[in-house]
């Protein structure tokens, strides 16, 4: 998974090609939680590129998408939001996986 840099970063990413982000920080229980399950969770969606977004480093980032809980999670496609799993619960791998199905089509 990809750790975001910038801003910039983000943009580019999202506006080319399929990207799950994954809103998350390192003192987030619930984050820590689903951590050893993204690798696979990964694997099994190739044709998506995961970003991992460090909320307290891009604070900017989860105001301007309405992000308050983590672990989240936004789905776009070529730089159209394409779908959310954004609360505060924690979440399991297959929650995670049913969202990004629904996304997938």
């Amino acid at each position: 998974m990809k750790e975001l840099e910038s801003v910039e970063q983000f943009h580019h990413h999202i506006h080319n090609g399929n990207v799950i982000t994954v809103f998350s920080a390192d003192w987030c229980p619930d984050c820590r939680v689903i951590e050893p399950v993204l690798p696979e969770i990964e694997a099994a969606y190739p044709t998506w590129t995961f970003l991992s977004i460090d909320r307290d480093t891009f604070i900017d980032l989860c105001q301007e998408y309405g992000v308050f809980g983590i672990p989240s999670f936004i789905a776009f496609k070529n730089g159209e939001e394409a779908g959310r799993f954004v609360s505060k619960d924690r979440k399991t791998k297959e929650e995670i996986m049913t969202f990004i199905e629904e996304v997938n089509g």
